[in-house]
């Protein structure tokens, strides 16, 4: 028995890579939405997010979902 060390080597960094990328991404759909908006007539807060934040926040979230989606295929698939 063999163990091929080189293709083990790049599992491991190609997962490390994805996982920390799924989960960065989760992370910039969190911070997305938990801010709130402006209230109105309240003066502008700087950092609040408006409507584009909040779009990019789901687009994030849309792409961990189809990255665990696309994962659950290939483990099925198989």
């Amino acid at each position: 028995m063999s163990i091929d060390w080189a293709a083990l080597g790049q599992v491991f960094g190609v997962t490390l890579v994805v996982t920390v990328g799924i989960v960065g991404l989760f992370t910039v759909g969190i911070v997305g939405t938990a801010r709130t908006t402006q209230q109105e007539g309240a003066a502008a807060a700087a950092g609040a997010p408006g409507s584009g934040a909040r779009f990019g926040a789901y687009a994030a979230f849309a792409v961990c979902a189809a990255a665990v989606a696309y994962g659950i295929y290939l483990i099925v698939a198989a």
